[in-house]
């Protein structure tokens, strides 16, 4: 499987609600970086985070999918319930590092619409 289709399958699990299955496909020490936002160290943390932020299953439109040696760049829509359960719209591009066939690291650059 390349870097491109674990994406989409991680992704996929996210969708159906599948938390674990997603961060199967993390490795242990995983880095998520929400620039401008906050940092999240190793896959407890992603853990935790993904706990409270989809609490329901957060809704992907992926427009782009770009993938170069160990980079995976996904462009798109993400929408998801804020705290208060207001479903909320953002514009994303995360840019993954894949090491031995598992996502390594994210830097996510998110931006809400209005």
């Amino acid at each position: 499987m390349n870097n491109k289709n674990i994406l989409e399958k991680a992704n996929a699990a996210v969708s159906e609600g599948d938390n674990e299955g997603f961060l199967s496909f993390c490795t242990d020490d995983t880095t998520w970086t929400f620039v401008g936002d906050q940092t999240l160290q190793g896959k407890e943390a992603v853990r935790q985070y993904m706990a409270k932020a989809y609490v329901e299953p957060p809704i992907f439109r992926v427009e782009n999918l770009i993938a170069e040696g160990d980079f995976v760049t996904a462009v798109g829509e993400i929408s998801m319930k804020n705290e208060e359960g207001v479903m909320v719209d953002y514009t994303y591009c995360d840019v993954w590092r894949f090491r031995d066939g598992k996502m390594a690291e994210l830097k996510a650059f998110v931006i809400q619409e209005d």
